[in-house]
């Protein structure tokens, strides 16, 4: 019997003045870098290919607005001299039916320990398949 690997789950936040889902979608594929927190790090190296993530929109919007797929993982970051950073890359899947706002989190008891909640300033963030599950639910509603 075969065994397959569950994908992980996660929010990447990203300022759409700097670069939106959009601007993802345009492109067609892109690479997550410029990451200099130790946690938010740790979470990029442990991502893996397939992997989905929401696509945050942080600063303005406040909102999650579509899904995106890990498509190459484990990569050094471009624009670290050091070597030390990671990055991935990435692809949209889609865009979400309605946006889903903080301010929609917060007041849903069903997200309260969620870490895009509970660490605000992290820029990429694990959400359990739980979260994803409800997050979803309230995209359709």
């Amino acid at each position: 019997m075969r065994m397959t690997k569950i994908k992980s789950l996660w929010l990447m936040k990203s300022e759409p003045d700097v670069y939106s889902y959009d601007d993802l979608v345009a492109e067609g594929e892109g690479t997550w870098d410029g990451v200099r927190n130790h946690r938010a790090a740790n979470n990029l190296r442990a991502m893996q290919v397939g992997d989905l993530a929401f696509f945050y929109h942080s600063n303005i919007g406040l909102e999650i607005v579509g899904i995106v797929e890990i498509s190459q993982s484990g990569l050094p970051d471009p624009t670290d001299e050091t070597g030390r950073w990671a990055c991935v890359k990435v692809k949209p899947v889609r865009k979400l039916k309605r946006t889903v706002s903080l301010k929609q989190i917060k007041a849903d008891p069903a997200l309260a320990e969620m870490e895009l909640i509970r660490l605000s300033r992290l820029s990429v963030g694990v959400v359990l398949p739980n979260e994803w599950d409800h997050i979803l639910a309230l995209s359709e509603a």
